[in-house]
């Protein structure tokens, strides 16, 4: 029987960790290139994003991003609206909250 190289998922998932580290690395570095919003949205989040897109469409799944921090949800179709409507009643709410307050 030859001997030849283990099977196991470990290197895959050590290279897996390492080629994430290098992304972020590289994202930072892009990011770092540019001195404001506008010109990090053009050259960076607005492709990386069309990036996110293209592969969940690819996938036949829906990307939903929101807002306050992040929320980032990769979904199916038929899932799409239902989490929508839980996002926008949870601002909702939240805003609600803040006017009982005042």
């Amino acid at each position: 029987m030859a001997q030849g190289k283990p099977r196991g998922k470990s290197k895959g998932r050590a290279r897996g960790k390492g080629d994430a580290k290098s992304l972020r690395e590289d994202l930072l570095t892009r990011m770092a290139q540019f001195p404001d919003a506008e010109s990090l949205n053009d050259n960076v989040i607005t492709p990386f994003i069309s990036a996110l897109e293209a592969v969940s469409a690819d996938r036949g799944y829906v990307l939903n991003i929101y807002g306050e921090g992040s929320n980032l949800v990769i979904s199916t179709p038929d899932d799409a609206s239902v989490i929508f409507q839980l996002v926008e009643d949870y601002f909702a709410a939240q805003e609600g909250d803040g006017k009982d307050e005042d």
